[in-house]
C-alpha cells in the first residue's frame, strides 16, 4: 500500500484501493462542484481521470470554487484542474479537456470511462450527458446545488431520471451557492462514484438525496419507476 494511501485503510480495503487505482472517471464540470470532486478523487487515490469544461475562471468563482485563485482568473478551468491533480499525485493520469460538453464530443468523451460524473450548472447540459452515459451503458453520478441546498443521486444507464426531473424546467439564472454547500455535495457524490466503483451501490441507485445546509434536513426518495 502506497504511503499516501495508508489512511484510506480500513475504511476502504485493500481491494477497495486496487479497483480505484485502476478505474477511469469523467468529471464534467470542474468548476464549484467538480472542483471538489476531482480533489477528493485525487486524494482518495484513483488512477486514471479526465476533467472537462470549456469555462475559464472568473472573479465571481472566488466565493466558492477550489481551483480558482486571484493568480489565475481568466485561466482555463480544466487545464487547473488538471495541474491540481497533479500537485496532488503526480502518478494519477489525468486528461484535461477545456471544451464543454455536446452530442459532438460527448460519446469520445466517456470511450475510456467506468463512471461519469455530472458536475454541471446546465440543464440542457445535463440531460446531454445523461443521454451520452445511457448510450455508453455507465452508471452518471448526478449531484446540483443551489444556495445552501443540494442534492444528488445515482442514475442508472437508461433510466432517464435526469430527463424526468429536469426537462421542461427553465435554467436557474440566480446560480447562487455558498462555499461549504458544492463541497458538501461533492462529498456525497464521490462517496457514490465510489460505491459503484466497489460494487457497493445496488441500495442507493436511482434514490434521489435532497438536503439542506441551512437547516440540516435531509430526505431519500426512491426515483425508481419500476
Amino acid at each position: 500500500m502506497d504511503e499516501r494511501h495508508i489512511r484510506n485503510i480500513p475504511a476502504l480495503s485493500e481491494a477497495d484501493m486496487e479497483i480505484l487505482q485502476t478505474s477511469h472517471v469523467l468529471v464534467v464540470g470542474c468548476g464549484g462542484l467538480g472542483g471538489n470532486v476531482i480533489e477528493q478523487l485525487a486524494r482518495l487515490g484513483l488512477g486514471h481521470l479526465t476533467v472537462v469544461d470549456g469555462d475559464v475562471f472568473e472573479e465571481s468563482n472566488l466565493n466558492r470554487q477550489l481551483l480558482c485563485t486571484t493568480a489565475n482568473i481568466g485561466e482555463s478551468k480544466a487545464l487547473a484542474a488538471a495541474e491540481r491533480v497533479s500537485l496532488i499525485d503526480p502518478d494519477i493520469e489525468v486528461r484535461p479537456v477545456p471544451e464543454f460538453i455536446t452530442k459532438e464530443n460527448a460519446a469520445a468523451l466517456m470511450a475510456d470511462a467506468d463512471i461519469v460524473i455530472d458536475a454541471l450548472d446546465s440543464i440542457s447540459s445535463r440531460l446531454v450527458l445523461e443521454d451520452a452515459a445511457a448510450e455508453a451503458g455507465l452508471y452518471l453520478v448526478h449531484g446540483g446545488i443551489s444556495g445552501w441546498d443540494l442534492q444528488a443521486m445515482i442514475v442508472p444507464p437508461g433510466s432517464g431520471l435526469l430527463h424526468a426531473i429536469y426537462e421542461g424546467l427553465p435554467e436557474d439564472k440566480t446560480k447562487t451557492s455558498l462555499a461549504m454547500t458544492p463541497a458538501a455535495c461533492a462529498s456525497i457524490e464521490v462517496s457514490l462514484a465510489i460505491s459503484c466503483l466497489c460494487g457497493r451501490a445496488s441500495d442507493l441507485e436511482s434514490k434521489l438525496i435532497t438536503g439542506s445546509l441551512r437547516d440540516m434536513h435531509f430526505d431519500t426518495l426512491n426515483m425508481s419507476f419500476e
